[in-house]
C-alpha cells in the first residue's frame, strides 16, 4: 500500500493534491492514503480564520472550503490530525474524529482507525504542562487565553492511548519523517510503502479496542478547568486498567451490529465561504455535529460538546476557570458574544509554538492590544505605588500564601488613585502594614516578612500569557 505522508498543510490542499498527481505519474501507481500532520486549517468561513491562534497577516482562507462546500473532492482518502494553527471551532465539533468534509477525515482529539488491515493512531495538539492535567473546558467563543489552550494536549487522550495493545500482532516501527511546510523546493511530502493485509477492505474502519477504551473511559471525561490525575495503581483508586477486554469489545461489536465500517455520513454544519459576499461578522457558535450525536448513540457514550453547555448552562459561563479579562475588556466596538477579532496580541513568536513562516520582520513582532492586561507590580518602596489589591496577584507558591487575616475587614482602593490609602475597619493604613506568609519551615507565630521590594515577583501570572504577549 502506497502511504503519503505530508507535513504541515496550511489549507493548501491543492497544491497537495496537485504534488500527489504528478507522484503519480512519475512513481509507481496510485497513492492509496493520505496522511497530514498537523496545521491542516479546515477553514470553512471567516469565522473560523478567527479561531486561529495566528497572527492577522497569517490569516488565509486557502482552498479548504472547496473541499467542504462539494465544490471539489479529495482524490485519495486523507487522515489529519490536528496541529496549533487550526480552525479550532470545526475541530472541537469532533472530538471522537469524523469527516470534515468527503474523503477527509479527522482523528479527533485522539483516535485510532483501521484502513486494509493497518492500524492508524494520532493525537492532536501541543503539550503545555500547565494544562496537561486539565479537562476539556474550552467552547466558542474563545478569549486570548481559551484560543491556544484548546489545542493543548490533555493528560486523558494520552491515558487512552495508552491502554491500546498491540494484540496478537507483530508491532511495526514506521520510521521518522522531517516534513516541511507546503512551500515550493521544500520537502513537504513523502511517500512510502506500507505492508498491508491484501484481504482488508478498501474502506475506512473502526478500531474495536478503541471503541472499547473509549466506552470504558467515557466517566473519565472533564471538562473543568481543574487540574486533575488519571487512575493509576496506587491503591487510590478502584480500577485503573481500562484496557479493551475480549466481553467489552464483544458489546461494543453487537452495539455497532458487528458493522465496523466508518459511514460516510458528512454534513455541512456551517455556512461555506463565499468569495463574493465576504462576511467579517459571522457568529461564533459552540455547535453539536451530527455524526458526533450519531457516533455517541451507537457507542453509548455523552458527547464532550453536550456535557460543557451543559456545564455552560449551569454556571453561565464557558471556562468557568478561566480568566475572561480579554473578553471583558473588549472595546472594538463589536458584539461581546464574539471573540475579539483582533488577536494582534497573538504574536507570531512563540517559543513552545511551530513558527508558520521563516521570516522575521518588524510587523511580526505586534505589541499587545490595550484591552489585554497584564498586571504587574513595580518595585518601590512608595506606599501610592502599592496596590493592596490581592486579586492582582494571579500565582501564589504554596508556601507564600497571604493570611486571611490580612485582607479581613479592607477596602481595597480599585481605582488605583495616586496617593490614594487603603485602610482597614478600624482604620489602620494597611499600606504600612507588611504582608505576611505561612511556611511549612516555620511555626505559625514565626512568620517572616515580606519586604515590599520583593512585591514584583508575587505578580507573575501563567506562562501562557508569555505565548499571547
Amino acid at each position: 500500500m502506497r502511504v503519503a505522508v505530508a507535513g504541515c498543510c496550511h489549507g493548501e490542499l491543492d497544491k497537495i493534491y496537485e504534488t500527489l498527481a504528478l507522484a503519480e505519474r512519475r512513481g509507481p501507481g496510485p497513492v492509496d492514503l493520505l496522511l497530514c500532520c498537523g496545521d491542516f486549517q479546515a477553514v470553512r468561513n471567516e469565522a473560523d480564520l478567527r479561531c486561529m491562534a495566528v497572527p492577522p497577516k497569517y490569516r488565509h482562507m486557502q482552498t479548504f472550503y472547496r473541499y467542504y462546500s462539494g465544490e471539489k473532492k479529495a482524490p485519495v482518502l486523507t487522515l489529519f490530525i490536528g496541529g496549533n494553527h487550526e480552525a479550532s471551532n470545526h475541530l472541537q465539533e469532533l472530538p471522537y474524529g469524523g469527516w470534515v468534509a468527503p474523503n477527509i477525515y479527522y482523528l479527533g482529539l485522539a483516535g485510532v482507525v483501521k484502513y486494509r488491515g493497518v492500524r492508524i493512531g494520532g493525537i492532536s495538539g501541543i503539550f503545555k504542562s500547565h494544562d496537561y492535567r486539565k479537562g476539556h473546558f474550552e467552547c466558542p467563543p474563545y478569549n486570548s487565553s481559551t484560543i491556544r489552550s484548546i489545542y493543548h494536549v490533555r493528560n486523558i487522550e494520552v491515558y487512552k492511548l495508552k491502554q491500546a495493545k498491540d494484540k496478537g500482532q507483530t508491532a511495526r516501527a514506521t520510521k521518522f519523517l522531517a516534513l516541511d511546510k507546503c512551500l515550493p523546493h521544500r520537502d513537504f511530502l513523502q511517500i512510502l510503502e506500507i505492508e498491508h493485509d491484501p484481504s482488508a477492505p478498501d474502506y475506512l474502519e473502526y478500531d474495536i479496542e478503541w471503541l472499547t477504551i473509549l466506552r470504558a473511559t467515557d466517566d473519565l471525561i472533564n471538562v473543568t478547568g481543574r487540574l486533575w490525575n488519571m487512575p493509576e495503581n496506587n491503591g487510590l483508586h478502584a480500577r485503573w486498567d481500562y484496557s479493551a477486554t475480549e466481553e467489552g469489545m464483544k458489546e461494543v461489536l453487537e452495539k455497532l451490529n458487528h458493522d465496523l465500517k466508518v459511514p460516510c455520513n458528512f454534513s455541512v454544519t456551517a455556512a461555506c465561504y463565499d468569495p463574493s459576499k465576504p462576511q467579517t461578522q459571522m457568529q461564533l457558535i459552540h455547535r453539536i455535529n451530527p455524526q458526533t450525536t450519531e457516533f455517541c448513540a451507537q457507542l453509548g457514550i455523552i458527547d464532550i460538546n453536550v456535557r460543557l453547555q451543559k456545564s455552560k448552562e449551569e454556571h453561565h459561563v464557558c471556562g468557568e476557570y478561566e480568566e475572561q479579562d480579554d473578553v471583558e475588556s473588549n472595546d472594538s466596538g463589536e458584539d461581546q458574544s464574539e471573540y475579539n477579532t483582533d488577536t494582534s496580541a497573538l504574536s507570531s513568536i512563540n517559543p513552545d509554538e511551530i513558527m508558520l513562516d521563516e521570516e522575521e520582520d518588524e510587523d511580526s513582532i505586534v505589541s499587545a492590544h490595550s484591552g489585554m492586561n497584564t498586571p504587574s507590580v513595580e518595585p518601590s518602596d512608595q506606599a501610592s505605588e502599592f496596590s493592596a489589591s490581592f486579586s492582582d496577584v494571579r500565582i501564589l507558591p504554596g508556601s507564600m500564601i497571604v493570611s486571611s487575616d490580612d485582607t479581613v475587614d479592607s477596602t481595597i482602593d480599585r481605582e488605583g488613585k495616586p496617593g490614594g490609602t487603603v485602610e482597614s475597619g478600624n482604620g489602620e493604613d494597611l499600606t504600612k502594614v507588611p504582608l505576611k506568609r505561612l511556611s511549612d519551615e516555620h511555626e505559625p507565630e514565626q512568620r517572616k516578612k515580606i519586604k515590599r521590594r520583593n512585591q514584583a515577583i508575587y505578580a507573575a501570572v501563567d506562562d501562557d500569557d508569555d505565548d499571547a504577549a
